[in-house]
């Protein structure tokens, strides 16, 4: 199976190199742990190699997206000025909306965050990697059940136009809906911040759930953000940075 680069080295050697081309992977975790980060990472290195890449954004401003990629050394600016990145305004384009409509009352603004088949129709047939950050913000208004349903037919859309995407989802709302979203992904890589019982220290932690196809490790691993971007931290005298 054909792979995609994660962007980070380590995490690349962890599953084969990289995320399977054509398939979609869950990246869930707690407030902080580092989910953009891992989607910025993605991203960046998409467009070094080239590939034309969509990030939706549901929960953050265009300029805030751009800081924290110049934070860890990876500007997307440049792909986006050049339009080999297109970041679609999902969470400006709500509040606007939400506020023109309040007049009518909330059952217009409540369709906006429980229709998530209609991402696909933001995404260019040309485009070769997706993010959507978060996807967390359509569970609000939805039964766990259309969650699923409307999750698996976004899979197979873009599934179908073999774009390799990358679903952000926070704990809350994956917990929310219990969970489905790990069944509908073809990979899940959860995020959390754990102390650690020996320094005491708070520390953000990587884990591999699941990677079909995949041989991967049962580990928890460690890691860092830091100015040049995500340092998985020595283990086992495995990794050298």
């Amino acid at each position: 199976m054909e792979r995609v680069s994660t962007g980070i080295d380590e995490l690349d050697q962890f599953i084969s190199g990289g995320y399977p081309r054509g398939k979609s992977v869950l990246v869930t975790g707690t407030p902080g742990s580092g989910k953009t980060i891992i989607a910025i990472h993605f991203i960046y290195r998409g467009c070094l190699d080239g590939k034309k890449c969509i990030y939706i954004a549901t929960e953050e401003e265009l300029e805030d997206i751009l800081h924290q990629a110049e934070s860890i050394g990876r500007d997307i600016r440049q792909f986006y000025e050049s339009g080999q990145l297109k970041i679609i305004k999902l969470y400006e384009e709500r509040a606007y909306t939400t506020i023109q409509t309040m007049s009518l009352g909330f059952e217009k603004i409540d369709s906006l965050q429980s229709d998530i088949i209609s991402l696909v129709e933001k995404i260019p047939r040309e485009t070769d990697l997706v993010v959507i950050d978060n996807l967390g913000v359509f569970t609000l208004n939805m039964s766990m059940d259309e969650f699923r349903k409307q999750l698996d037919t976004l899979n197979l859309l873009l599934a179908k136009q073999h774009f390799t995407s990358l679903y952000i989802m926070d704990d809350t709302s994956n917990r929310r809906t219990e969970g489905v979203a790990s069944y509908s992904a073809y990979g899940v890589i959860r995020l959390s911040i754990k102390e650690n019982p020996y320094t005491n220290l708070r520390e953000r932690h990587l884990e591999i759930n699941k990677m079909r196809a995949t041989s991967i490790p049962l580990e928890s691993y460690a890691f860092n953000i830091t100015s040049e971007g995500i340092r998985i931290l020595q283990k086992k005298g495995v990794w050298s940075l």
